[in-house]
């Protein structure tokens, strides 16, 4: 679903939604410039294209999500791959790796979870 392909913007009021809602919109607003310096109207435009994607509801100034956080991360992560990489999870673990080292934690919890995820 291309419409859960965020701008940063939209994904940073988006965090906030999912961390505080129901929320409502002039919370929001609060929120945004304090953290981000963003001015009402700025907040008001994010919010109203996050509504027109569907991502999210602001009925009554109260906001809620209409997508989860991970079927947005889920859905960004894919077209990164898919843009970046070609769309090779090895080409873009490698390109991950080459940044450093991971500790001995994360590699069994990444073993773990390509088990669980292999076709048979």
């Amino acid at each position: 679903m291309e419409d859960l392909i965020l701008f940063d913007s939209e994904y940073k009021l988006m965090e906030i939604v999912w961390e505080k809602e129901p929320v409502r919109s002039g919370d929001i607003v609060k929120i945004c410039a304090e953290k981000f310096s963003w001015k009402k109207s700025t907040t008001y435009t994010v919010l109203k294209k996050l509504g027109e994607k569907g991502v999210l509801r602001n009925e009554d100034s109260i906001v809620t999500s209409l997508i989860a956080k991970e079927q947005v991360q889920e859905t960004q992560s894919e077209q990164m791959v898919n843009k970046s990489f070609g769309g090779s999870l090895p080409a873009f673990v490698s390109a991950f790796l080459k940044k450093g080292n991971i500790t001995k934690e994360e590699a069994a919890e990444l073993i773990d979870m390509i088990g669980k995820h292999i076709e048979e």
